[in-house]
């Protein structure tokens, strides 16, 4: 059995856990919801590159890029209070 090919069904669980942490009102909440969508586009990556899906792989780097943003900003929000 390949365990990377598994690596998808909780990958996809961590991606909505992320998107769930992001709609919190919490600025806190919303940061954790970012590290964790990072987290998941590196997972993400891992199973792409296994599975050489590499329209994903770009994708999750597009997506990376935004939730490092997201990240910046919720990091203003989080510091201002």
């Amino acid at each position: 059995m390949d365990y990377l090919d598994l690596l998808q069904w909780p990958v996809m669980i961590v991606t909505v856990a992320a998107a769930w942490l992001i709609g919190a009102q919490s600025a806190r909440r919303r940061m954790v919801g970012f590290w964790v969508f990072i987290l998941s586009n590196v997972l993400w990556v891992i199973w792409g590159l296994h599975s050489h899906a590499y329209a994903l792989i770009l994708l999750q780097f597009c997506l990376c890029a935004m939730n490092c943003r997201g990240l910046k900003k919720n990091a203003d929000t989080v510091s201002d209070k």
